[in-house]
């Protein structure tokens, strides 16, 4: 079993989904983003997704693509990301996985990046961009070998082929988009959001977290009832927007996420 074969079993025998919350690397810069992981830890963080900034974030809304542009403007790269999932990864003790679009991980080479991403102590990789089909030759294969769970995405346009697709590319989870469209945080989830999460678990054989659009902690229980993971990331996103460098930043993030997890608390 991997790492995030693990937290999913653990929070299944505690009866809960799992928290995911997102950051984008770099934003503001990679020091702050060091403490920041630590902070969504302490605040309850199950598994961490790491964005990696991209010049055309062609699936993100307003608030992560003006993330990925001042971590782009402070110089962030790749390299300097994989250099700091290493400093932090043991100290951190959940899983890292890497959100991420194909070209930076093309333009690296396929097979050089799964091997230095498995050395950094990066656990999974998800790929925006990379539909399973054009995976397997080279993509799958690469990351496999070094031992990186790759997970993909589900949406409610997804049909009955995409979906077995997906759950068989992916591993340690399949991500569900709450919603058509790009990232963000509106105020209501979709009223099928339910019903369609539970029709693709019935084709899923593996964890399924569903993201896109989950801001507060009544949405979170809301979607815990039915889903093994639950994501934010533009909520949380937008508060270190807010804040930028100001050394309360750190406190503020972890606060933020102890509210956001209280609802997926044993009682």
């Amino acid at each position: 079993m991997s790492a995030i074969d693990d937290v999913f079993e653990r929070c299944r025998e505690e009866k809960r989904a799992a928290f995911i919350p997102y950051l984008t690397a770099g934003d503001p810069d990679l020091e702050t983003t060091g403490g920041l992981l630590q902070a969504l830890v302490s605040g309850g963080a199950d598994l961490i997704e790491l964005g990696v900034p991209f010049s055309d974030p062609i699936a993100d809304g307003p608030t992560n693509q003006r993330a990925a542009a001042r971590a782009l403007a402070s110089g962030t790269k790749l390299e300097g990301i994989l250099e700091l999932v290493a400093r932090h990864r043991d100290r951190l003790g959940v899983p890292v996985l890497l959100f991420t679009y194909f070209n930076p991980i093309l333009a690296r080479g396929v097979e050089r990046f799964a091997e230095q991403a498995a050395d950094s102590g990066v656990d999974g990789v998800l790929c925006l961009d990379l539909p399973p089909e054009e995976a397997r030759e080279v993509y799958l294969p690469a990351m496999r070998a070094r031992g990186l769970d790759t997970v993909f995405l589900l949406a409610p346009t997804s049909s009955k082929e995409r979906i077995a697709l997906a759950a068989q590319a992916s591993t340690g989870f399949v991500y569900y988009v709450s919603r058509t469209g790009v990232t963000g945080a509106p105020t209501h989830l979709s009223r099928e959001l339910v019903r369609e999460v539970r029709q693709v678990k019935k084709r899923v054989r593996m964890p399924l977290a569903v993201g896109f659009g989950i801001s507060t902690p009544r949405q979170v229980a809301d979607v815990a009832q039915v889903a093994d993971g639950v994501v934010v990331g533009s909520a949380l996103v937008r508060l270190v927007e807010e804040y930028g460098r100001d050394p309360e930043l750190p406190s503020a993030l972890e606060q933020r996420v102890r509210e956001l997890t209280a609802p997926l608390q044993r009682r």
